[in-house]
């Protein structure tokens, strides 16, 4: 073969070879930067000279899409900087530029003569004057064919891209999509440590990862709980230089550095998530929560419980201790009562004593709460010193203290306790400048016989108490079993209390009050009875009392309420129905709604009821039960004084509110026909009542004697055995319906028939 057809032969063969070799080399030096972790711009520019250096006429540039959808510049040699500044931004579409249509159409755009080309029609003059004529535009896909960019070649001449150019750009192209996603693969993993960091430092608990008893890592908040500098916890540091620098800052665990570790050791040898506390040298409690993992790795969470550990203790001290006077209450005193019945014998017993402090609340209403405080302060500094070290004292109410007395051989010694307790307690209290006596009443209980548990025990104990108080003594008493009988019978009673409001146990019957003028019936008392399951008809005063202390009272009385208006309704006008209020019911402003609402659910009208209340209700808070009673009589209702001249200001309640009638006690008409003196009250009474225009009704006339001298005297009523004794609605309903006939005759044989 000749000399210049071989040269003609070979030339291509060695251009083609030299090109082979180019393109390896792009591809090596890009594939290193991209290993090396050099950045996206570093690499464009790299990958871009290379193909110039290939293809000398051709201008490249390399555009990416942001999360937006838009073109960005990444690397470009030779392009006018006012067309880079151009494409930065632009919107990916079809109806864009080539670039920007070859990133959204999926394929290669080619754009033979960009003067002419209706695609550059907006910015042609800047690529034009930079003598750059056609242009071909190849999206750049990823692994899951998404687009990620546009490779760009530009031509100074009108014409296609050639074979060549055709293959490196396909080479290239792949090239630079590796290129981009590993920038997003790394963009993606300093966001996510970014945001790894951001949790761990701002955790509240600290966290360290250790790999063979080295550290990975920890966060902000681990070298704050141990008190360490930041800096100065490194990755790579072993746990015990971890631990010397914490012996170094104070913070290092109460035991040794190598106990730390064997146990840490152990823990992680079991493979078992482990909780457990530390206590370090300066006294703080660390919870540290270890998590084994394979190879001999771990994670630890860290929180410094000192303070939640400070304040549950104080917590657990104040819900076992009373707060003023700093002695165990009733929970902790049971609780040690009972561990002194657990261990007591051989002949050694414990005693109670439960110590109620009386005028207390006298103390509170005239000095002030907080010298009453000051009292039961004293109170209890003066118990401290009547008991042994090896005594208990325990407050377990306001006034109420007890003192568990353990190791003692005989209840004399209990007793000789109670006297000394009831000496020291009796001796006068200084409060400003002014002597106070507390009365002290004590109630004794001695183990075993007396309770073998603390409630037992402590129960017993203030049976003895209320024995004491009930009795009017001063002083002390030991518990005996009948007192445990009345108490239980009173229980009893309550539950049975309770049943009969649910059962519907009670019934009311009627007494009539007579108009001592017309001899005609002008009203009834509403009285209530319970018709127990058992014990048959209970009369008031045996279920009255313990109605009250319960606060049943008020479902009670509010029931006797709404019956005696139902029933009166039925009567006929001007009849009226009189029904009791109690103390209780008074106390609350719901008796003003009770009454309105059993006027208007029965239709009675309000000037047919009466409501009587004794004395002892203005005992406790006249003021507001006088604007109560207010009330109640705008409503319409009348206000009785029931049992007059029986308290001790009967005359100044009188004054401090308009009564419309005083009901006289029938202990006053019992002795009327014998008694001077009673003759005298009982007309002051009527003539009191008829000069403030209040009606006077005398209770409890049995005797024509009695209703003689009433009638002489200017009584307005009268209720008693001489008329009636209590009656069914059916029979108050047929009195009714006789007028003046009905006292006596068949009316009088129904009434002993009721009574059987």
């Amino acid at each position: 073969m000749t000399q210049p057809i071989r040269q003609s032969v070979e030339r291509p063969v060695r251009r083609t070879v030299a090109r082979s070799k180019a393109i390896r080399l792009l591809q090596d030096d890009v594939l290193e930067a991209v290993a090396a972790g050099e950045s996206l711009d570093r690499i464009g520019v790299v990958f871009c000279r290379h193909v110039q250096r290939l293809t000398p006429e051709v201008i490249c540039a390399i555009l990416t899409i942001d999360d937006r959808s838009r073109l960005r510049p990444l690397a470009y040699v030779g392009l006018p900087e006012e067309f880079r500044r151009y494409l930065d931004g632009l919107p990916v579409g079809a109806n864009a530029g080539s670039c920007e249509a070859a990133a959204c159409l999926d394929g290669p755009t080619e754009v033979l003569d960009i003067d002419i080309d209706p695609q550059w029609r907006l910015y042609k003059d800047l690529l034009v004057a930079a003598g750059l004529r056609a242009c071909w535009s190849s999206p750049i896909k990823g692994r899951d064919s998404r687009v990620v960019g546009a490779l760009v070649f530009y031509y100074r001449a009108p014409r296609p891209p050639n074979k060549v150019e055709r293959c490196i750009v396909e080479v290239t192209a792949r090239l630079c999509a590796i290129a981009i996603e590993q920038e997003e693969v790394w963009r993606r993993l300093q966001l996510a440590s970014h945001r790894f960091h951001i949790i761990l430092n701002n955790m509240s608990q600290g966290v360290s990862f250790f790999s063979a008893h080295r550290l990975i890592v920890a966060n902000r908040r681990y070298s704050e709980i141990y008190s360490l500098p930041p800096a100065s916890v490194i990755p790579g540091m072993t746990l015990q230089q971890i631990l010397d620098l914490r012996v170094a800052a104070g913070s290092g665990p109460a035991m040794s550095t190598s106990e730390y570790i064997t146990r840490f050791d152990t823990i992680q040898a079991s493979d078992t998530p482990t909780d457990s506390v530390v206590e370090l040298a300066n006294g703080q409690l660390i919870a540290i929560h270890h998590h084994p993992l394979p190879n001999s790795e771990w994670v630890s969470t860290h929180e410094d419980i000192t303070d939640r550990r400070r304040v549950e203790a104080q917590l657990i001290y104040m819900a076992h201790h009373d707060v003023l006077t700093d002695l165990p209450n009733r929970v902790l005193f049971e609780t040690h009562v009972q561990q002194a019945l657990t261990f007591s014998g051989n002949g050694l017993e414990s005693a109670v004593l439960c110590i109620s402090l009386s005028h207390v609340k006298v103390v509170n209403e005239t000095f002030g709460r907080s010298v009453g405080d000051g009292l039961l302060q004293n109170a209890a500094s003066r118990l401290r010193k009547c008991v042994r070290e090896i005594d208990l004292i325990g407050r377990l109410g306001d006034n109420l203290f007890a003192v568990l007395q353990v190791g003692i051989t005989s209840p004399m010694e209990a007793e000789e306790l109670a006297q000394r307790i009831a000496k020291t307690l009796g001796e006068p209290y200084l409060i400003d400048k002014d002597s106070v006596v507390v009365r002290t009443n004590i109630g004794i209980a001695v183990s075993p016989h007396d309770g073998g548990t603390s409630r037992k025990l402590l129960k017993s104990a203030e049976v003895a108490l209320s024995r004491v108080k009930t009795g009017h003594h001063i002083g002390y008493r030991f518990f005996e079993p009948e007192m445990d009988a009345r108490i239980q019978n009173r229980f009893a009673l309550e539950r049975d209390l309770r049943e009969a409001c649910v059962n519907k146990e009670f019934e009311l019957i009627y007494q009539p009050i007579v108009s001592l003028e017309s001899d005609r019936i002008c009203g009834f008392e509403a009285m209530i009875r319970w018709r127990h399951r058992i014990r048959g008809l209970i009369l008031p005063c045996e279920f009255v009392a313990c109605a009250e202390e319960t606060g049943l009272i008020i479902p009670i009385g509010d029931w006797v309420l709404v019956q005696a208006c139902e029933e009166a309704a039925r009567w006929p006008a001007p009849v009226k129905i009189a029904v009791n209020l109690s103390a209780i019911q008074l106390q609350s402003r719901d008796i003003v709604d009770t009454v309105r609402q059993a006027l208007l659910s029965s239709g009675l009208s309000a000037k047919r009821l009466e409501l009587e209340i004794t004395e002892t209700v203005l005992l406790n808070n006249s003021v507001d039960t006088i604007a109560i009673l207010h009330e109640l009589r705008e409503l319409g209702a009348s206000i009785a004084m029931d049992d007059f001249g029986t308290g001790y200001s009967s005359l100044s309640y009188l004054r401090s509110f308009p009564f419309d009638k005083i009901k006289i006690d029938q202990s006053f008409v019992r002795d009327l026909s014998e008694e001077e003196n009673t003759i005298a009250v009982v007309r002051a009474a009527i003539g009191l009542g008829r000069s403030l225009g209040m009606v006077t009704t005398a209770e409890g006339v049995e005797t024509h004697g009695q209703l003689t001298q009433l009638r002489r005297e200017g009584c307005d009523q009268a209720q008693g055995y001489l008329f009636s004794h209590p009656v069914s609605p059916k029979t108050a309903r047929h009195m009714m319906s006789l007028g003046q006939d009905w006292w006596g005759g068949s009316v009088r044989k129904e009434y002993l028939e009721e009574r059987g």
